[in-house]
């Protein structure tokens, strides 16, 4: 990928393209399986995904390309036509899947105007897939039309053949061909129709056509042939069974025409019989292949949508059914470590498992996608419990399974629960419970969880402002505001702190942290949080402010390669000095990232920018980390009376200072709150209670 812009002179400690490439790896992965899931594609999967890594980096460099190479975008979109993925589905989960990865990439964060850049090379990607789309077409309409002209040309030929090249014809063709009366009896019969039901010619014409049909297709093809000689069918061309010698039915095409003397008096009728046994078996494997999971062979997300209405409808009403949503966990480390073959067979494995768990049961399995299954349980008196069903999912997931006959691999999975739903309520809004469910179960960190409905409003709720905030960003809406920093001795300034604020026109002021916890719902973290940092440099340095400037990371902008740079870039565009920016980076965000995020605080303190670790609860950090402050987790000081914390709280402060580092306490409302944390050391307060700002800054 390109850089957009010039970057820092000074060395990077980390390199980005072996991990912009794996992004970019990982991209073309997630690309291949959205789209393999919308079209027939006439490629492997790794056909597909070196093709989509190739289209990626290209749209990837046209966004960065300055201005963006919207003719190179335009020709990605007609190379996913070539690649056939042409499905109804293709362009919309393409773009996306591409919208989504071009806003969070970190090779593209110092790009100007990123958002438009993107929404104009996907613009040229998908006018280009159309233009290629219309082209595909209209090549296919005229074969289609050369092909039907030839055919009526043919079919004219053959009106004014000789008797002669009639005979080569019937004796020639491939196909079957009879030649009947009108009431059906047999007067020749062609070789090819004979080795189809496996009898000689002269057997044949002692029969009626209707002797080599299905008994129960026959009345249907009477009444289709009487239709044809009155004139009512000009052709005829029917599916039907015939029957061999054997008396195996057989599917076969029918094509019947009327031969007419000269006055137009229908005379005879010819039949063309093509064996079709195998196109209809082709067919039934493409519909099947079509409706399951090629992987597990358990029907797939297609499949149990479309029986959800009929289970629901069918239920017995006093009992009603129970929906399980699993989504098994930690599977990317399974298939991650041990590799996707191995992966592969734990999915086997478990989709096995479910299906002896539920045997007893009338239930239908599925595979909903990814490590994800649905089993829907049509309740019975003898039913047990939900609590038991959990209860023997999880001890069957639990048993180890030799995968490849030394890692002995066993899962577990979350499991959102809809019980006894109403019988009006549709697919759709079933499987979208039960998705909920599991969401919410996954963020309390429990194994499994009942569906709620004011639990499962209050989601809805969330998620709608979390869908509509990329759009209140763009419109202004999302501000950024400040809030005073004191020093708990004698509350005299010690900094600012720069946070957001959603002034929403149906909800009112959204605060920092549900701006944040959105965000990070829809992949804003990173953005939004640069954002954040930039603006309110730019706006400090604007307004002559001399107090140092604190900024709460996000969990992305905290492990972010592109951190320092950013960080780097601000202090040269704002003149502020590197002593007069605190970033402050999440205890959970170091602990989960020891690497990247690590790195990032180590190479500011290196660089003369005093990090901060905010939501400090325990010391441990401090001795790798050098932090010049900490910030209590609120948790922590909310219990701060507690006898079981008050003494710990104390250990935890005087071990900061031991380190070196200031403590800052935040949520401070009252005048007693104060005393409380200035008598226990704290060294910098904020909250309600100082409300105080210097001038030009807008509150939070």
């Amino acid at each position: 990928m390109t850089a957009p812009r010039s970057r820092d002179d000074a060395p990077r400690r980390k390199p980005s393209a072996d991990r912009a490439a794996r992004r970019l790896g990982a991209l073309a992965r997630k690309w291949g399986y959205r789209v393999s899931t919308t079209a027939y594609l006439p490629h492997t999967p790794e056909e597909i995904e070196r093709e989509l890594a190739v289209l990626a980096g290209r749209l990837f460099d046209a966004v960065a390309g300055d201005p963006p190479d919207l003719g190179e975008a335009a020709a990605a979109g007609g190379r996913l036509v070539e690649l056939r993925c042409v499905g109804a589905d293709s362009l919309r989960r393409s773009l996306e899947v591409l919208g989504k990865a071009l806003l969070r990439e970190p090779e593209l964060h110092g790009v100007d105007g990123l958002a438009e850049r993107v929404v104009l090379v996907l613009g040229a990607f998908s006018s280009g897939y159309g233009e290629m789309l219309r082209e595909d077409i209209q090549k296919r309409q005229e074969g289609l039309s050369r092909a039907l002209l030839k055919v009526e040309q043919e079919t004219r030929q053959k009106q004014v053949i000789t008797r002669a090249q009639f005979e080569e014809v019937f004796a020639g063709s491939a196909s079957g061909v009879a030649l009947t009366e009108l009431d059906g009896r047999v007067l020749r019969a062609n070789a090819a129709l004979a080795k189809t039901l496996n009898r000689t010619p002269a057997e044949i014409t002692a029969m009626t056509l209707f002797d080599l049909i299905h008994p129960e297709d026959v009345e249907q093809l009477r009444e289709s042939y009487r239709e044809l000689v009155a004139g009512r069918l000009h052709r005829l061309r029917a599916g039907r069974r015939l029957v061999g010698r054997d008396g195996e039915p057989m599917w076969a095409t029918f094509a019947a025409s009327v031969i007419r003397d000269a006055v137009g008096t229908p005379r005879q009728l010819i039949t063309l019989v093509d064996d079709d046994t195998e196109v209809s078996l082709l067919q039934r494997r493409l519909s099947h292949q079509a409706l399951h999971d090629v992987l597990t062979g358990l029907p797939n997300r297609q499949f149990f949508g479309t029986r959800l209405e009929n289970l629901l409808r069918d239920a017995d009403p006093a009992h009603g059914v129970t929906l399980f949503h699993l989504d098994l966990d930690g599977f990317s480390q399974i298939s991650g470590g041990l590799g996707q073959e191995l992966g592969d067979r734990v999915l086997r494995g478990v989709a096995a498992k479910l299906k002896t768990v539920f045997e007893g049961e009338k239930a239908l399995v599925a595979r909903l996608g990814g490590d994800e299954f649905g089993v829907l349980v049509q309740n019975a008196p003898e039913t047990p419990g939900v609590v038991a069903l959990v209860r023997r999912i999880a001890h069957e997931l639990a048993e180890p399974e030799y995968v490849d006959g030394k890692h002995g691999v066993a899962v577990s999975a979350s499991i959102g629960v809809v019980h006894r739903p109403p019988r009006d309520i549709t697919p759709a809004e079933l499987l979208r419970a039960s998705d909920l469910t599991l969401r919410r179960v996954q963020r309390a960190g429990n194994q499994w969880g009942l569906f709620d409905r004011e639990l499962d409003r209050r989601d809805r709720h969330d998620f709608g402002l979390a869908a509509a905030m990329a759009g209140a960003w763009e419109t202004g809406e999302i501000e950024v505001g400040y809030r005073a920093l004191v020093s708990a001795a004698d509350r005299s300034a010690r900094g600012v702190e720069a946070r957001l604020r959603w002034t929403h026109p149906a909800e009112g002021v959204l605060p920092h942290e549900t701006c944040v916890r959105l965000a990070a719902e829809t992949g804003l973290a990173l953005p939004l949080g640069t954002w954040l940092l930039r603006t309110a440099a730019e706006r400090l340095a604007a307004a002559g402010v001399e107090e140092p400037l604190t900024v709460e990371l996000t969990p992305a902008q905290a492990a972010d390669p592109e951190l320092v740079r950013e960080i780097r870039e601000v202090l040269a565009s704002t003149g502020l000095a590197p002593d007069r920016l605190r970033p402050g980076f999440p205890a959970a965000a170091l602990r989960a990232d020891p690497a990247d995020a690590g790195d990032n605080l180590k190479v500011l303190a290196e660089i003369g920018v005093p990090a901060e670790i905010h939501d400090f609860a325990e010391v441990t950090c401090l001795t790798e980390f050098p932090a010049r402050a900490v910030r209590v987790a609120a948790n922590l000081a909310a219990r701060r009376e507690h006898p079981l914390v008050t003494g710990s709280l104390s250990a935890l402060l005087e071990a900061a200072h031991a380190a070196g580092a200031e403590v800052g306490v935040t949520g401070v409302a009252t005048e007693e709150e104060a005393g409380w944390w200035r008598e226990r050391g704290a060294d910098r307060l904020s909250g309600p209670l100082f409300a105080e700002l210097p001038a030009g800054l807008p509150p939070c």
